[in-house]
């Protein structure tokens, strides 16, 4: 502790500017957590996965661990052209003493803004550029990380819920044909769904499910 508090005590201005840009990097990577969910494609990927399964109705088959699993490596592989842009504009020539930490902040910024820009509708981006009272940005690089990070995070929610919903339907329609012939046949005290559970995970086998569900969140990006 006394350690810490003799950063601050120097009298030299240029050891406390190191210190604070310190501490300033540390409390960023404190927030990698959120800044991985928030800034990528992990919000999207995550729910549709939660969906799938909410949709099949097996409870906790996919268990979380192998969801949150697939949605971070699935995350990974489609960010993985951004990171590499990042480091090689930003981070390689930081580490290198070729850039200062703010020039090497503005160019990580670029790649992560426009795939951001590219996923975010208007409308929510609009919405927040005007409660912030911020001036219409020229181009994307204009845009503040603070306006446009929650502008992106609705803006995958409704993707997200959009995709859900295109999901449930057709085992929807698998639990409405189950409960109706069991009403017809007066079996109204059997539960639909353990008689509909099967059938709905061998039409998800039968047209490869995940295939088609990993195919469309590779092809939204």
């Amino acid at each position: 502790m006394n350690e810490f508090i003799d950063m601050f005590s120097g009298s030299d201005p240029s050891s406390v500017a190191t210190s604070v840009q310190l501490l300033l990097l540390l409390t960023v990577l404190s927030l990698a957590p959120s800044i991985l969910i928030l800034m990528t494609s992990f919000t999207r990927i995550v729910i549709v996965l939660s969906f799938v399964r909410t949709s099949l109705a097996t409870q906790q088959m996919p268990p979380n661990q192998v969801l949150v699993g697939l949605a971070l490596f699935l995350t990974f592989f489609i960010m993985a052209p951004i990171f590499g842009e990042v480091y090689n504009e930003s981070l390689d020539p930081l580490f290198k003493e070729e850039i200062s930490l703010d020039e090497a902040y503005d160019r990580a910024s670029v790649p992560v803004k426009e795939f951001m820009a590219k996923h975010t509708r208007q409308k929510d981006l609009a919405l927040f550029m005007q409660y912030s009272n911020s001036e219409q940005p020229d181009t994307v690089e204009d845009i503040p990380l603070l306006t446009l990070i929650p502008a992106f995070a609705i803006s995958e929610l409704k993707t997200a819920f959009q995709m859900g919903f295109m999901i449930f339907v057709p085992f929807l329609i698998i639990d409405m044909a189950v409960a109706s012939v069991l009403m017809s046949m007066g079996m109204m005290m059997l539960p639909p769904v353990m008689i509909s559970l099967p059938f709905k995970i061998l039409l998800f086998v039968l047209v490869d499910g995940w295939y088609l569900i990993t195919y469309a969140l590779l092809d939204g990006f």
